[in-house]
C-alpha cells in the first residue's frame, strides 16, 4: 500500500504529465505509476457463476426438474429445488476454501478460483454457514422426514470426498481420479435425490430405497457424465503440461473411454425406451440429453487447444446445461 506521501508525489507526477511536455515527466510517471497504481484486470462476466460457485448449484437444480420429469413426480415442492441449491452451493464454497487452504504453501497451484475465494474468504465462509443453515431448516419445515435416510448416504459421500481431498496428492496437474468418482457419484446421488423421493411408486429393487436410487440406470449413466465432467478439466491441463506421451495418452483414454461407454449404453437405453408402436417416451429423451452431453464433452476435447483452462471450465459446465434445454424441447413438442 502507498502511503499519503507517495500518493501525493504520483497526483504531483500525473499533474506534471498533464500539462508538460518533457520526457522527464513521461519517464517519472511510468516509473511510479505501475508501483502504486497496480493495474486490475477485469472479470468477465461469464466468470462470475463460476468464481461464486453457483455454476455447480444450477446444474444440480435443472437436472433434478429433469428426473422429477422422467420419474413422473408429478410434485415437487418449491422448497425441494431450494434445499439442494443451498446445499450444493455450501459444499463447493467449503470444498474451494478447503482446497485453497491446503495449496495456501504453493501459490503457483492455486487457480482463479481458489484465489477469488481466498480474497474473499470471510464472505464466502458467512454464505457456506448460512447456505447450510437454510438448507437443513428449510428440509426440517417443509420437507417429508424421510429424506434424512436418503440424506444420510449423501453425508458419508460429502464425506469421503472431504476425506480424499486431505490425502490427495497436491501436485499441479495430477489428475485425482480416485476423488473425482467419489464426487461425481455424490453430485449425481444428491441431485437426483428430492424426485426419488416423491416418487413412491417407483419399484423397489434392494428394498432399501437410498440404495435403489443410487443403482437407478438414470442415476448410474448421470453420475458417469458428472465424473468425467470433474475429470475433464485435470486430464486436459495435465495432457498439455506433461512431457511423457504416453501418460498424456493414457490420460486422455481415462476421457474418452467413459463417453464412448456413456454414449453406446446412452443409445441402448433410448432404445429400449421406446415403445412397441414406435412412439417416444420421456425416458427415451432423457438419454438422448445424456448423448447430447457426451458428444458436447467429445467436441470440448477435441478443441480445447482454442481455449484457456478457466474457457474451458465454464463450457464444461455448460456441456451440462444444454442437453437439460434439448430434454426441455423432445418433452413439450412431444
Amino acid at each position: 500500500m502507498a502511503s499519503e506521501a507517495d500518493r501525493l508525489k504520483l497526483r504531483a507526477v500525473i499533474s506534471t504529465r498533464s500539462w508538460g511536455n518533457g520526457r522527464l515527466h513521461d519517464r517519472v510517471s511510468a516509473q511510479i505509476v505501475p508501483r502504486f497504481m497496480p493495474e486490475r484486470r477485469r472479470i468477465p462476466l461469464w466468470l462470475y457463476p463460476n468464481l461464486l460457485s453457483l455454476d455447480a448449484p444450477l446444474v444440480a437444480v435443472l437436472w433434478l426438474w429433469v428426473f422429477a420429469r422422467v420419474w413422473r413426480a408429478d410434485y415437487l415442492p418449491a422448497p425441494a429445488y431450494i434445499v439442494l441449491w443451498l446445499a450444493v452451493w455450501a459444499v463447493y464454497i467449503f470444498d474451494r476454501l478447503f482446497d485453497a487452504s491446503l495449496r495456501s504453501g504453493s501459490p503457483e497451484m492455486l487457480e482463479e478460483r481458489h484465489r477469488f475465494h481466498l480474497q474473499h474468504k470471510g464472505k464466502f465462509r458467512v454464505c457456506g454457514v448460512a447456505a447450510a443453515l437454510g438448507a437443513l431448516l428449510i428440509t426440517l419445515m417443509a420437507l417429508p422426514i424421510q429424506i434424512f435416510s436418503y440424506a444420510t448416504f449423501g453425508g458419508v459421500l460429502v464425506l469421503a470426498f472431504f476425506a480424499l481431498s486431505i490425502f490427495s496428492s497436491q501436485k499441479r496437474g495430477e489428475v485425482e481420479y480416485g476423488k473425482n468418482i467419489v464426487a461425481g457419484i455424490a453430485f449425481a446421488y444428491g441431485t437426483a435425490l428430492a424426485a426419488h423421493v416423491y416418487v413412491p411408486a417407483l419399484n423397489s429393487t434392494l428394498g432399501i430405497r437410498f440404495l435403489d436410487l443410487a443403482i437407478t440406470p438414470e442415476v448410474l449413466v448421470f453420475a458417469v457424465l458428472c465424473i468425467v465432467n470433474i475429470t475433464a478439466i485435470d486430464v486436459w491441463e495435465y495432457s498439455l503440461q506433461s512431457p511423457d506421451l504416453e501418460e498424456s495418452a493414457t490420460a486422455e483414454l481415462s476421457i474418452t473411454l467413459p463417453l464412448a461407454v456413456l454414449a453406446a449404453a446412452s443409445v441402448i437405453f433410448a432404445y429400449k425406451a421406446s415403445r412397441d408402436d414406435g412412439t417416444e417416451t420421456i425416458e427415451r429423451f432423457y438419454y438422448i440429453a445424456i448423448l447430447t452431453a457426451s458428444a458436447l464433452f467429445y467436441v470440448l476435447g477435441r478443441s480445447r487447444d482454442r481455449f484457456s483452462a478457466t474457457q474451458l471450465r465454464v463450457l464444461a459446465d455448460v456441456a451440462l446445461i444444454v442437453p437439460v434445454g434439448v430434454f426441455a424441447v423432445l418433452h413439450y413438442t412431444s
